[in-house]
């Protein structure tokens, strides 16, 4: 039996796996914090409920892939510490985030998310880490539905220009 074999909590974690892992948690860290900001800021009430949704998906997400890096040995990356809570009429009107705005951020970090959990999903040797991450993308893909739902119905979708083929008739 070599080292890769028998039960996967018992293999090591390779360089690219805890590399992989420790800047998703440290990416995740940061969204969490933005969106807390961005709920301050946002004045639609599903748009603020999309942003607590995602903030607990990603709290979840590093709940369950830190005790991976702690078991290994590796230390997580910091926590940041939670926003207070305000109003969004609190905030100046200049220096306060649109839904819209929010939206499309949002809409970005979700195109973003897929990628980094394929990518760590694609070095995987550990297949419970690899189902860790599976899950994950399942769950991002099914929250960036959602938002591209409601971006549609509140009119926020920011589209390229639509490619229409001339058709010339001869």
């Amino acid at each position: 039996m070599g080292v890769m074999s028998g039960n996967p909590k018992n293999e090591p974690l390779h360089y690219g796996e805890v590399i992989g892992i420790w800047a998703y948690v440290a990416a995740n860290n940061g969204l969490i914090s933005m969106y807390e900001s961005f709920v301050n800021h946002a004045g639609d009430k599903d748009l603020v409920t999309a942003l607590e949704d995602q903030i607990k998906m990603m709290k979840n997400e590093n709940t369950t892939i830190e005790k991976v890096l702690k078991e290994n040995g590796v230390n997580p990356p910091p926590t940041l510490p939670s926003r207070g809570k305000a109003s969004a009429e609190e905030v100046p009107q200049g220096a306060r985030f649109m839904d819209p705005e929010i939206a499309a951020i949002m809409a970005a970090n979700a195109g973003q998310g897929l990628v980094s959990c394929s990518q760590v999903l694609g070095q995987c040797f550990r297949e419970d880490v690899a189902m860790h991450f599976m899950k994950f993308h399942a769950d991002r893909a099914s929250a960036g539905g959602q938002l591209l739902r409601l971006t549609k119905e509140k009119g926020w979708l920011i589209m390229p220009p639509l490619h229409q083929q001339n058709k010339q008739e001869s």
